[in-house]
């Protein structure tokens, strides 16, 4: 069987290697390493298509290291412990510290990630780990604190362009073709930033032509993707367009699109924690002070499916959804915070008033520490005006609520506090 155009294109050298310059390029932290030859164990952390098996393989030719690779999905504890005894076995044949490759590796639970330890505190094997997935949220913290963590980037366009043209101009089986690429925004728009979906899009649009002249344009390309796209792609080249569809469906207050766009990552094979993680994100960012119960909900149904796993917790999911998208919306909380930092970028570090300043020591009371603070359980309603803001933006008005039931409450109450200072 023929090799698929993205893995055709894989490169193997840095110099070909495409993006990623803040770590690869000439004086970059990354390549500064390989050059060195002092690698230490670390993980590879960005969206799909951005290279990072590629790189990892490329880091391994380049420092002459033998090449072990794991899949999350499908390795075991018993897979893990009998690489690293391969590697063990090898220092006897003085081979170089081995690298061991793990795709994946946020599905990789406590027990499979405690089985690596030793053996990377030891230098066993150099650990590159891959994953889509924050790492600080997914790796355990003995690991991570053994790893150098690099954030991998989408792919800018010019850069997804250079593919393209590379891969007309030199790919074995393309370069014979009479191919003109006329228009190439659609694909670059399909690609999303990741390599090889642009790979796979101008496969399938190669390969549908029956003329002996190929004339690439965005129609063609639309017309073409939209025929042969799969229902969900298990390796994550569709991974963030479902997602985005699912939370866009929630938001949009539609629980029919929301269980059928859940049903599609099910389907896929998705991680049951990821998409929980999403709602509650999503009940935070989109619901809010419209229903408080919302985010507990939406926590509640992560703690149930990290417990009970697929595939009862797709039931738990579906409540989850169900119950978000059927909820009033409010975005207010994510709004306030993002014009907050705003202001804090336009205005600077703007001294604490004094009254809010902590006073633990005797000297800072007689600087005025803490003086002339009002605490509000000595007043009626548990409520004394004054100045919580510094100076300069005393009166800026960061909340602003919505006009759903619950915040028109928090409204009343907060006029009746404030009167004019905030103009509730």
């Amino acid at each position: 069987m023929n090799q698929p155009l993205a893995e055709r294109m894989r490169p193997s050298t840095l110099d070909e290697y495409a993006g990623q310059q803040h770590l690869t390029g000439k004086s970059a932290v990354l390549r500064h390493l390989i050059d060195s030859g002092n690698l230490s164990s670390f993980i590879l952390w960005g969206p799909p298509g951005v290279g990072k098996t590629t790189l990892a393989k490329i880091i391994a030719n380049r420092l002459d290291r033998p090449f072990y690779t794991l899949s999350a999905v499908s390795s075991g504890v018993k897979d893990v412990r009998e690489m690293i005894e391969k590697a063990k076995n090898a220092r006897f044949f003085n081979q170089k510290n081995p690298v061991l490759f793990i795709d994946e590796i946020h599905r990789f639970s406590k027990s499979q990630q405690d089985s690596l330890l030793a053996a990377v505190e030891d230098g066993t094997i150099t650990l590159i780990g891959a994953t889509t997935e924050n790492p600080s949220f997914e790796v355990i913290p003995p690991l991570l604190s053994r790893c150098q963590v690099y954030i991998l980037k989408s792919l800018e366009k010019e850069e997804l362009k250079h593919l393209l043209k590379k891969a007309i101009e030199l790919d074995v089986e393309l370069s014979p073709k009479n191919i003109r690429l006329e228009e190439d925004e659609a694909l670059l728009a399909v690609s999303g930033g990741d390599a090889r979906k642009l790979y796979n899009a101008l496969e399938i649009v190669v390969n549908s032509f029956q003329e002996k002249e190929i004339v690439i344009t965005n129609d063609k390309v639309l017309s073409i993707i939209q025929q042969n796209l799969v229902m969900y792609d298990k390796q994550g080249e569709m991974h963030y367009d479902i997602i985005s569809a699912f939370i866009k469906s929630v938001r949009g207050s539609d629980p029919n699109a929301a269980v059928y766009w859940l049903a599609r990552m099910i389907e896929g094979g998705e991680d049951p924690l990821f998409i929980a993680r999403r709602l509650v994100i999503l009940a935070a960012e989109d619901i809010g002070l419209a229903n408080p119960n919302a985010l507990l909900l939406a926590n509640s149904c992560f703690d149930a499916v990290h417990k009970i796993g697929f595939p009862e917790s797709r039931i738990i999911l579906s409540e989850c959804a169900i119950y978000l998208a059927t909820s009033p919306k409010s975005n207010s909380a994510y709004l306030a915070i993002m014009s907050a930092q705003e202001l804090v970028q336009k205005t600077g570090n703007l001294p604490v008033p004094l009254p809010l300043r902590n006073a633990p020591s005797k000297l800072m009371k007689e600087i005025g520490y803490g003086v002339n603070y009002k605490y509000p359980h000595d007043y009626p309603h548990s409520f004394a005006q004054m100045n919580y803001l510094p100076e300069e933006i005393k009166s800026n008005k960061i909340y602003l609520p919505k006009d759903n039931q619950p915040e028109q409450k928090i409204q009343e109450r907060l006029h009746i506090l404030w009167g004019d200072k905030y103009g509730y």
